[in-house]
């Protein structure tokens, strides 16, 4: 029961695992999508207000979806059993006696009958359970993409009042 445990969890975990580098690759390979990456709002002299959106086409994977990765972090196995036993015995005992006689002679016979039973029983009753507990983990480090940041802008300079 133990070894069928364990092989049923790796198995489990397995298939977990299997699941999530699925939902990864169905992440970075799914259509890429319009997102806003900026908005810049613009007064004017008059006080009119305009805005000028900037988007980026990205994957689900690049605006930081990532799937989920558990992992077994218990299992536990509860056998509990009843066992009753029975025995019962059962002795019959007759006696039967009988006498004759006649002109000055007798005779006598004792009959006995003797029987013995015993019976044994045996019921046993077994239940299990098996619980296993999964936690939620962070992804592999080497999944998470490294975010370089290289601002070509020139810096503005300040007004000067």
């Amino acid at each position: 029961m133990v070894a069928k445990l364990g092989m049923g969890v790796a198995d489990a975990q397995s298939a977990l695992d299997t699941n999530s580098l699925q939902t990864l690759k169905a992440l970075t390979e799914a259509d890429k999508i319009d997102v806003v990456t900026r908005i810049e709002k613009t007064i004017a002299e008059d006080g009119t207000i305009t805005f000028t959106e900037n988007t980026t086409e990205m994957t689900p994977f690049q605006l930081g979806l990532f799937p989920a990765f558990y992992q077994f972090s218990e299992a536990t196995i509860e056998v509990t059993m009843d066992i009753k036993t029975t025995t019962s015995s059962e002795t019959n005992i007759k006696v039967g006696a009988e006498v004759k006689g006649g002109f000055g002679l007798w005779s006598a016979s004792v009959n006995t009958e003797v029987s013995h039973n015993r019976k044994f029983g045996k019921e046993v009753h077994g239940t299990s359970r098996l619980m296993t507990k999964m936690v939620p983990v962070p992804p592999p480090d080497r999944i998470e993409p490294e975010i370089e940041t290289t601002d070509l802008r020139q810096p503005q300079e300040e007004e000067e009042e």
